[in-house]
């Protein structure tokens, strides 16, 4: 049977980072949005209010500022290698982040057979944001859910990479996940963990266990 690999984009590809800082950082706002991930990640705010506020942040950015931020983000190692992999194995990998999706889909070229991330409106801004199309951690089971009815696999045949409370609900709905740089409390749930910043070392992990 196949498998899904579902991998978070924000510390887990992404090492020591997340899509919106590295976005914010090419306008020169990179300590307001480390503040808005402060209180999100307190429980301060919900999604739906942070994406409001970088959307609001970010009324300035254009393609060539995600562009930038993308091509200058600090990556795993290894990703395109291991999805590589995966895709020789006939398996199949997903991202499932909460961030951005216009950043998100970027990942499609690397090797991902399918990326979700949160409906922004295209870039630059012209329209508001829509809070229906912010995701959750609760809606990264959803989507886990379709994707495994897209690809003819079950949750049982799921693995999934991340490395904070966002993973949490998603790490108790499949039964393999392996923490990458992930805090205490998610490693905790995890079945394996790692610490680095090789993407094909932490995807060996599963592969040892078949």
């Amino acid at each position: 049977m196949a498998r899904l690999h579902l991998f978070d984009l924000d510390g887990t590809l992404l090492h020591g980072s997340t899509a919106p800082l590295e976005l914010s950082r090419q306008l020169g706002l990179e300590a307001e949005t480390v503040a808005l991930e402060r209180a999100i990640s307190e429980g301060r705010i919900g999604p739906p209010e942070y994406a409001a506020q970088v959307h609001a942040l970010w009324a300035d950015l254009t393609e060539a500022h995600v562009t930038a931020a993308f091509e200058g983000a600090p990556w795993m190692s290894g990703i395109e290698e291991v999805w590589r992999e995966i895709r020789r194995n006939g398996d199949y990998c997903a991202v499932v982040s909460l961030s951005p999706s216009f950043f998100v889909e970027r990942l499609l070229s690397w090797g991902a057979h399918a990326t979700h991330g949160s409906r922004f409106p295209a870039v630059p801004f012209a329209e508001p944001l829509d809070p229906t199309g912010i995701l959750s951690a609760a809606a990264k089971v959803r989507i886990a859910d379709l994707l495994c009815e897209e690809f003819g696999v079950s949750r049982a045949d799921c693995v999934a990479y991340g490395d904070s409370g966002s993973d949490k609900d998603l790490f108790g709905a499949v039964p393999v996940s392996v923490a990458v740089n992930a805090d205490r409390h998610l490693r905790d749930l995890a079945t394996h963990s790692y610490v680095g910043r090789d993407l094909g070392a932490a995807y060996r992990l599963v592969c040892r266990t078949g």
